[in-house]
């Protein structure tokens, strides 16, 4: 019996029937991902940066979300601007920032080692704007780790 010899509902049902299942698997996939993303525990499918100097994390990572210029934007979502930040004067938010997260910002504390955190947080805070003299150390990010 093909799709043409149907009649009435049954003919429909036949015709959406896979779309009802294409949107169903789509609706379950979305939903699972998003659940595994608002996860506490989720964690960066990137092991390991191989970049070392605070530039080339920053470019590696940052400039992704917060711009090259790191200015921020907005579109799909919304990225704070790191430029003339005044949260970046306390050392100790931006390294909490990036070894856990916030809100929107994946915990990149599993991807970094103490060495690369405390390197990209004293580029951010002495450039764009930024004028902190005050550099992070590899043990104080260290003895920032949950």
């Amino acid at each position: 019996m093909t799709t043409q010899s149907l009649t009435g509902p049954t003919r429909a049902c036949t015709r959406l029937a896979p779309r009802f299942i294409l949107s169903a698997l789509l609706a379950t996939f979305v939903g699972t991902t998003a659940a595994i993303a608002q996860n506490a525990s989720f964690r960066s499918t990137t092991t390991r940066y191989p970049e070392s100097s605070g530039e080339a994390l920053y470019h590696a990572i940052c400039q992704g979300c917060h711009m090259a210029d790191a200015r921020g934007a907005s579109g799909a979502g919304t990225y704070p601007a790191l430029a003339a930040d005044t949260k970046l004067e306390a050392a100790g938010y931006a390294v909490l920032v990036v070894v856990q997260g916030q809100k929107a910002m994946p915990p990149l504390g599993s991807a970094l080692s103490d060495e690369q955190i405390a390197a990209v947080v004293n580029y951010v805070r002495s450039h764009f704007g930024n004028d902190y003299k005050d550099e992070v150390t590899a043990e104080e990010v260290r003895a920032a780790r949950p």
